[in-house]
């Protein structure tokens, strides 16, 4: 089973559990329906495949047929998808489905703000690991989609030194020393700082990435400044989209924002059967 089944399933046995009730009792006989996928609101569209996901395993003779690709900008009113099958299947399927496709359509969007308003400077937009337990493989495929990039997926596959590993370490230059012990040579070690001696301690450790944590622009541009190219600079905390551009300005090569997918609002998609 791929991780997006166990998603889909897991979110469809949450819905569904012994039996969609209302449909058991109002619609008790097999009938053939067709239903509309359609956006209330601009938005940049992710989780098309998804959505169609969810009425396959419920059903895999469902014809679902998109009429966008993700990443594309929708307007009000446009169709994203018509679904045919049983009227029973379609509305087992509708909200898990919808859910799935509002929320990751809404990180895409979100994200997708963000990438414009750093446009033409250095500074990457990028996710964290701050996203919904379960939907991480979603919510940062969705940062993808919105053009942004990802961090480490999980505490697996990255070195983040952090505040309080530094504290039970005894200092960011042991820490980075154990990683390094640690780690295969082909990972990197980000270090994250909170003043500009740490960014000189995570230097002289040779830290590969430094992380800029909640500092004043000016102590921003200063550590670029003293980093000059011997690491990657990565600014994190109190970015929003009134910051960022000026975060940006700074002259960091990465900018993390939680509020991508801890945030992000989902965005109005409907589903109507015809009819209906």
């Amino acid at each position: 089973m791929t991780g997006l089944d166990r998603i889909v399933e897991n979110a469809l046995q949450e819905d569904i559990h012994t039996g969609d009730i209302t449909t058991l009792a109002v619609v008790p006989e097999p009938r053939p329906a067709r239903a509309r996928l359609i956006a209330k609101e601009p938005m940049v569209l992710a989780g098309i495949d998804v959505a169609a996901r969810v009425f396959h395993l419920l059903d895999s003779a469902v014809n679902f047929s998109p009429a966008f690709r993700d990443g594309d900008r929708l307007q009000s009113g446009d169709v994203l998808a018509e679904v045919e099958g049983d009227a029973a299947i379609l509305l087992q399927g509708e909200r898990v489905a919808l859910n799935l496709l509002q929320r990751m359509s809404g990180v895409a969007t979100l994200t997708a703000r963000y990438v414009a308003a750093v446009e033409g400077t250095r500074a990457r937009v990028v996710d964290t690991r701050k996203t919904t337990p379960g939907l991480r493989m979603l919510d940062k495929y969705a940062v993808r989609v919105g053009g942004g990039v990802n961090h480490r997926t999980g505490l697996y596959d990255g070195v983040l030194i952090k505040e309080n590993h530094i504290a039970a370490a005894g200092g960011i230059s042991e820490a980075v020393r154990r990683a390094r012990a640690y780690i295969p040579h082909t990972m990197k070690i980000e270090v994250e700082t909170e003043s500009l001696a740490q960014v000189g301690e995570a230097l002289a450790a040779q830290a590969d990435i430094i992380m800029l944590d909640n500092m004043e622009l000016d102590s921003m541009a200063e550590a670029v400044r003293l980093i000059a190219g011997r690491a990657l600079v990565e600014a994190s905390g109190g970015v929003n989209l009134e910051t960022i551009r000026a975060i940006a300005g700074t002259g960091v090569d990465i900018i993390s924002i939680g509020a991508l997918t801890h945030s992000a609002r989902a965005m109005d998609i409907s589903m109507l059967l015809e009819g209906a």
